[in-house]
């Protein structure tokens, strides 16, 4: 599934690129905040009833699968991983996030993208130098485990034989769960920065896929397949009730050194430990069970502030839908979505794996559908867009911005860059 998560990647930075861009291009400011996503420019690039009609349907279906159906996704490798480093009761823990995360979208928008933007490069900075040690520990290991990446592919054992389809659609399932690339969602944050031209931040986007898949998601595969603990198994039971296994390499992930690795996000931990307690690499016993604890602390920043995104894009088009109603109507209904999200988190953590992850499959498919078909009709805009990027980038070099100004006979929808920026532009210009 890794080399299909790969391939996964590269296909999806143009489809990043395309969405982004096109969240740029048509966004909207509303309420003095940047407004865009799937939902406008699917009316405003597609246009007419059909454009708007097929618009609101992604925003309900968005609503929907972020705010429903995938919170669940992550809550649960919250509960899961911090019951089995610290034994916190799933419930517990999924009442101790339901109660953070109120506390802060009730704040509204503005802290939500606080609190990302001081957690989210901690987190990530923490967890890319753990990865790293550990495979600069473990690296005699790491040929080999490309090898088998490559053979569990494309079934050159023959226990992976009639496997390879299920192989390629969790590649690319997973794939899509760590950049969202064509799914929908990012083109909603792609449409709140600040820029000069849309194929800056589609640019950004495309690149961040490979970061996401290629860098960290490798690492992580890395990180897992040095553990050692994962085995194929053909479903049969032993008698002591563990699974039978038929040769390593594959989706069971049983103990290795007398814990217990099963469950979501677990396997990573089984990694960490033998990175620190195996291979002759001996820490003081103070550190023993390091793998449990810093995967759930890690595990709780990664997927806590996936959650804040999902609330961030499901009142995004709450607000699409609800535009041309007062301000009373549309709290109304952003409010029902907040208590939505809440329901959702404390539901899936308290559920299985099986079930949170069936739920995000679901919610993942409904958009990547409805979006992928939007961003072929409008792919063109976006191409365009790139084009002028590059002539401006070679006629003025570096050091100068390349401002986008399109053509309102062509574009007569994208009124930020035809009507705000311009004016904004003026007004700058004329403070100095």
């Amino acid at each position: 599934a890794v080399f299909w998560m790969w391939i996964t990647a590269f296909l999806g930075a143009s489809s990043a690129f395309i969405e982004s861009t096109l969240g740029q291009i048509f966004k909207r400011v509303e309420n003095n905040e940047y407004r865009g996503g799937p939902a406008y420019y699917i009316e405003y690039g597609i246009g007419g009833k059909f454009g708007k009609i097929y618009g609101i349907i992604f925003a309900i279906v968005t609503i929907i699968s972020v705010g429903l159906l995938l919170p669940g996704v992550q809550s649960n490798a919250i509960a899961s991983s911090m019951h089995n480093a610290i034994h916190v009761p799933q419930w517990l823990m999924g009442g101790i996030v339901v109660v953070i995360l109120g506390l802060i979208i009730f704040g509204g928008v503005r802290s939500i993208a606080n609190v990302a933007t001081a957690v989210v490069p901690f987190m990530a900075i923490i967890y890319i130098l753990m990865a790293v040690i550990i495979i600069c520990i473990n690296i005699q290991e790491v040929p080999a485990l490309f090898a088998l990446i490559f053979k569990s592919a494309f079934g050159l054992q023959s226990a992976f034989g009639g496997i390879v389809g299920a192989m390629i659609e969790i590649g690319v399932k997973r794939g899509l769960y760590s950049n969202e690339a064509g799914q929908g969602t990012g083109p909603h944050a792609a449409a709140a920065a600040e820029v000069s031209h849309p194929s800056k931040q589609g640019l950004v986007q495309a690149f961040s896929v490979y970061i996401d898949t290629l860098f960290v998601c490798t690492a992580t595969a890395l990180i897992i397949l040095i553990s050692g603990t994962y085995n194929v198994t053909d479903g049969t039971v032993n008698a002591n009730g563990t699974p039978h296994l038929i040769k390593d390499g594959g989706i069971y992930v049983e103990n290795a050194t007398g814990k217990d690795y099963s469950g979501t996000a677990m396997y990573a931990q089984a990694g960490i430990d033998k990175a620190f307690h195996g291979s002759g690499y001996q820490f003081d016993p103070t550190f023993s069970g390091v793998g449990s604890y810093f995967i759930a602390f890690a595990l709780f920043f990664f997927a806590f502030t996936t959650i804040l995104s999902y609330y961030y894009i499901t009142e995004t088009n709450v607000a699409y839908l609800t535009r041309n109603q007062n301000n009373q109507v549309s709290s109304i209904f952003i409010n029902i979505a907040r208590v939505i999200i809440l329901f959702a988190t404390f539901y899936g953590a308290v559920k299985t794996a099986d079930v949170a992850w069936a739920f995000g499959d679901l919610g993942v498919g409904l958009m990547a559908w409805l979006n992928i078909i939007a961003i072929w009709i409008l792919h063109k805009p976006a191409v365009n867009a790139l084009k002028d990027y590059e002539i401006q980038k070679k006629r003025l070099g570096n050091g100068y911005n390349a401002v986008y100004q399109p053509d309102p006979n062509k574009l007569p929808n994208a009124v930020f860059w035809l009507k705000t920026y311009p004016e904004r532009l003026k007004q700058a210009r004329a403070k100095k």
